[in-house]
């Protein structure tokens, strides 16, 4: 597979630097508001990722943050009077929920950094130590960029002024580049913590260095991690001064490659919480399932800007009726697969409390077997241009042309041959992988088409579509036509599948 790596600014040949497992970094959202969807672009995104990579044959071992400890968070902790604590659990929580409505996956480790204090005082004391970094008048740590000879090769942010603008100017910096890793405790309104540092609070970028040397560095690579992942927001500074501090510490650079996500823009501007202009996950999701919401931000290829419109939106729905007209017409059974269970996090959304989690280990051994039979059992030329597609840096415009070409000649073949089972299995199986790549069929196919009816219409409907049935059977067909009439009214749609069982549908 090839990536394109933002240091190198070109495709890469992704090699493991541990033979049949990859270890990826992912930067989660500071978890002092809902999550909007950008963040959740960046999520899909790279469970795309890390799902084609599994279903290679990689072991993908994952961890994603939360940063529980910022400035946001602690002015919304003052404004509502909330403790920080629950804040950030408040809102950790949510995050799970709407990760959850759009089938991301949980990660391997959900550090918090609350929970990595110690780690990060004693990666930023190491760095005073090799007199790399140095404490200012106020009390405050930065790490001294000029000793740092490669600093600026990942974002190819040098001296510019733009990007000296980006970092905190404070008294007593040795340059304007060098950043905070420690923040000393400013008295009221400030949160602290006792360390070996005095009492205050880290940085932003220190958190991730201490937390991927905590749970998911190599000791004995080249590199510490094989990919790290996140928005094109946090290129420059952020993920510029996490491999500096990394690299001044242990002399190596901090990932083999690096990847980012394209924004998410409405109305032309970039989608952020600071801007106003925030699209939450939640809100969204009162209107599109999670699945079509995330068929819809999966169907952009993730390094491009996705410009959020109804308009696209809706046309990316009827691709994904196509799909599931296909499993209708093959009687297609949903695949309901366990969920990873997180090695590290006391956090497990409501909704996901009582679901089927797995540890690690079984997860590990789940893959293996689910992987070996859906292959053996897809169509060798489907699933070979598929992963080709993917292959080329998720090229998902190629990927669903693919899609789109297998359901047309499906649809063909049973017309023609509607009782040949060899290919009705082979074309399970199509649909099986791409649903487990792509992270859909969370829903029957029944469940998908009555979308959009709740509870009440649902039983309105039935009595309805009872009522119809009892007029046919005493012959009262002018009744029963009526009934279709009002269901028809009411958007819905029927199918008499036989002289006692009828299908609906919402149109």
């Amino acid at each position: 597979m090839k990536v394109y790596d933002s240091r190198h600014k070109d495709k890469l040949e992704l090699t493991p630097l541990n033979t049949n497992e990859i270890r990826m970094y992912i930067c989660g959202p500071t978890v002092y508001d809902d999550a909007h969807l950008g963040h959740a672009r960046s999520a899909i995104s790279f469970d795309l990722l890390a799902r084609f990579l599994e279903i290679q044959g990689y072991k993908v071992v994952v961890a994603k943050n939360f940063t529980d400890i910022d400035d946001k968070l602690i002015n919304k902790s003052f404004q509502t009077q909330t403790p920080l604590n629950e804040l950030a659990k408040h809102y950790i929580e949510k995050y799970l929920q709407d990760m959850e409505s759009l089938n991301v996956r949980r990660s391997h480790f959900e550090p918090r950094a609350t929970e990595f204090l110690e780690s990060m005082s004693s990666f930023i004391e190491s760095l005073m130590q090799k007199d790399i970094a140095y404490r200012l008048p106020n009390g405050d740590i930065c790490l001294e960029v000029s000793k740092d000879k490669d600093y600026g090769t990942l974002s190819k942010h040098f001296d510019d002024t733009d990007s000296i603008h980006r970092v905190e100017a404070e008294e007593g910096k040795r340059d304007q580049r060098d950043f905070v890793l420690w923040k000393a405790y400013k008295g009221q309104h400030d949160i602290g913590y006792e360390s070996i540092l005095g009492k205050g609070r880290p940085g932003w970028h220190i958190e991730c260095s201490a937390m991927i040397d905590s749970v998911l560095a190599y000791k004995d690579k080249e590199f510490c991690i094989d990919i790290h992942a996140g928005g094109q927001d946090l290129f420059f500074p952020h993920h510029e001064n996490e491999a500096s501090q990394t690299r001044c510490l242990h002399n190596k650079e901090l990932a083999k490659y690096w990847l980012h996500n394209g924004f998410v823009t409405i109305n032309g501007e970039k989608m952020s919480k600071s801007l106003g202009n925030s699209f939450f996950i939640k809100d969204a999701l009162q209107v599109y399932h999670g699945e079509i919401l995330r068929n819809y931000l999966i169907g952009t290829h993730y390094r491009s800007p996705l410009h959020f419109n109804e308009e696209d939106l809706l046309q990316s729905k009827k691709r994904l009726d196509k799909i599931y007209r296909l499993k209708k017409r093959l009687d297609y059974a949903k695949v309901s697969l366990p969920k990873l269970l997180p090695l590290n996090t006391s956090f497990t959304s409501n909704s996901t409390c009582n679901k089927d989690f797995i540890n690690a280990e079984e997860w590990d051994q789940f893959l293996t077997t689910y992987r070996h039979n859906l292959l053996k059992q897809a169509a060798k030329d489907f699933s070979g241009k598929f992963m080709e597609s993917l292959n080329d840096d998720l090229n998902i415009s190629l990927a669903l042309s693919v899609i789109e070409e297998f359901i047309k000649e499906a649809n063909e073949h049973l017309d023609n041959q509607p009782k040949d089972k060899i290919y009705k299995e082979q074309a399970k199986a199509n649909l099986a992988l791409i649903d487990f790549v792509l992270g859909l069929g969370v829903l029957s196919y029944s469940e998908y088409f009555q979308l959009g009816v709740n509870e009440e219409e649902k039983l309105k409907i039935e009595a309805l579509i009872k009522e119809r049935l009892e007029a046919k059977q005493a012959k009262d067909f002018t009744k029963a036509d009526s009934i279709r009439s009002i269901l028809e009214n009411m958007g819905i749609s029927i199918m008499d599948k036989s002289k006692d069982h009828t299908e609906w549908e919402k149109f």
